[in-house]
Parts: structure tokens; sequence; C-alpha cells
């Protein structure tokens, strides 16, 4: 029986809805875990030095496949820097020519492929409709991850460069520990911007919770990247599905153990975005939201 090394980037109990889609991408191509493949688990628990040490556990474990869905850029090459034979399946929110994953989208000339679901490349989206429910924003705080210096600094370039278009200042914050994302909420309560944006990033997406009941209690309109950031009490989300985005790496997962080789499986690109509002936490704010983003809205949690 085949064994698949599945790492996740935060905890077994903030990803029970990312597994079962996982899961049911491996089925698509009929793998079944127990039936005829086994699945060797290891959680990162946001902690991005962990990842050289897991994979050459996994490796040692002898796994034929490496899957890293919703991982950074820099841990799937960390990964790559382990093994340059056992295929990597991942799924990342960057450009995998860009952080030289992968020679290009069609032929990845390495032993990786998978999704791009585009977290980073989305940000002045969300920006605009950020400022479309908030329109009295005049100055936003954002949000990035410190343990990965290179990739918020890409996205600072780009958060900025959308926020001059739109006449809005921005005042920066990083965090990497939950205590450390406490702090930089006292921060916002002593400077009191009119809106915070939170950066597409693994970690915080695993304290979506804290995040999101943070922003309530200190009354600060707040963007996700993702939907359950919403569904946790969060204002509003904008990005592509995740829990997707883990059945397309469970279903290129199934079809290398199939025999598919990495270069021969273009990187898969989402094209599912979702516009998801929390109508309840607007009314908490006392926000009104315009018709047009409702017109808009994948969904309206009430």
């Amino acid at each position: 029986m085949p064994v698949i090394g599945y790492i996740g980037f935060g905890a077994l109990e903030n990803s029970v809805l990312y597994l079962a889609a996982f899961r049911r991408g491996l089925g698509e191509t009929g793998f079944v875990e127990g039936q005829n493949v086994a699945i060797e688990y290891r959680w990162l628990e946001g902690r991005y030095d962990r990842m050289p040490e897991v994979t050459a556990e996994l490796i040692r474990s002898a796994v034929a496949v490496v899957a890293t869905p919703g991982t950074p850029p820099s841990t799937v090459r960390s990964a790559m820097q382990v093994t340059a034979t056992i295929p990597i399946v991942f799924g990342i929110g960057d450009d995998p020519v860009k952080w030289g994953i992968v020679g290009s989208l069609g032929r990845p000339n390495a032993n990786a492929t998978g999704i791009n679901f585009f977290g980073s490349e989305v940000v002045a989206k969300r920006l605009g409709l950020l400022r479309e429910l908030v329109p009295h924003a005049a100055r936003i705080a954002v949000l990035f991850n410190s343990a990965d210096p290179a990739r918020s600094e890409s996205m600072l370039k780009d958060v900025q460069a959308a926020a001059h278009t739109l006449m809005l200042q921005t005042q920066v914050l990083y965090a990497s520990t939950s205590r450390e994302i406490e702090a930089a909420f006292a921060t916002l309560a002593r400077e009191r911007p009119d809106a915070l944006f939170v950066g597409p990033d693994g970690f915080f997406n695993t304290r979506r919770v804290l995040l999101a009941m943070l922003a309530a209690r200190h009354a600060i309109p707040t963007t996700f990247a993702s939907r359950e950031s919403a569904d946790a009490g969060g204002l509003m989300s904008y990005g592509t599905s995740l829990a997707d985005m883990h059945r397309q790496v469970g279903a290129y997962t199934g079809r290398i153990l199939g025999g598919a080789k990495p270069s021969d499986l273009p990187v898969m690109q989402s094209v599912k975005f979702e516009l998801v509002i929390n109508a309840l936490t607007a009314r908490m704010l006392g926000l009104a939201v315009p018709p047009s983003l409702f017109a808009i809205a994948d969904e309206v949690i009430e």
C-alpha cells in the first residue's frame, strides 16, 4: 500500500474541513485512505522552520509522495531542498515561478507541481472591496506574518500600491504568534485606524477565531483572505476556496500515485473566487452593506 506524506501548516483541530476535501480529491482518482493508500500526517503548527525536519522524517518513512496544501512558498522550497526525487504536490497562494519552485506553469521542471490559489495576487481587489464596505476609511492597518519576511515584503508593495490608488494611508503591523497578534490589536486600540487588512497567510488562517474575536472586541472592520474567517465572525473575506484547493491537491496526489510525473502535470490555477460578507458583524460595527456588494457577494452570513 503506497503512503502519502501529508504536511499541514496549522494543526489538526483547525484542518478537519480541509482534510475532508483532500480525501475527496484522492477519491476522485480512485484512492481511499485505509483501503488502498495510507497517509502519514505531520503538522507544522505555524512554524516555518520545522519544514526540513518534517520532510526528512517523512522521507525516512518511505512515502511515495509529499502533499503540502496551504503552506507558503518558502516551506515548499525547503521541502525541495530535502528531496529532489520524491514528488511534492503543493498548494500555495503565490506564483510558483516567481518563487523559483517550478520553471513554468505549463511544464514544471522539478519534482514539484500543484495549485496556485492566488492569495497574494488579489490583495488590490480585497482592499477595494474593503473600501467599498467602509467608505469613510482614510487610514488602514495591514497585518503580515513576520516569520515570512520575503513574502510579507512582496505583498506589502502590492498593498501600498493599491492603497495609493485608493488614496489610503497604511500602517504596517507584524505578528507570528498568538501573543503578538494580541499585541498588534493593543496597538490598533490605541491608534484607531479605520480598518484592518489581514494578509493572506496560513498562520493567520489557523488563528482566524482569535483574529475575528479581537476585531469585534475593538470594533475594527477587518478583511480576511479565507471564507472560514468570515464564518468565524470576521466582517468580510475575498479569495479562492481553500477547501477546493485541498481537493485539487488531493486529486493531483492521486494522479501521481497512479503513475503520473510532476513534470507532466501543469500547475493548476484556482478559478473559483468567493466574496463572503458577515452581515451580523457589519450591523454590530454600524456598517450598512451597500447594494452593490450584496449583488456580487457569494454568501451573506445573517
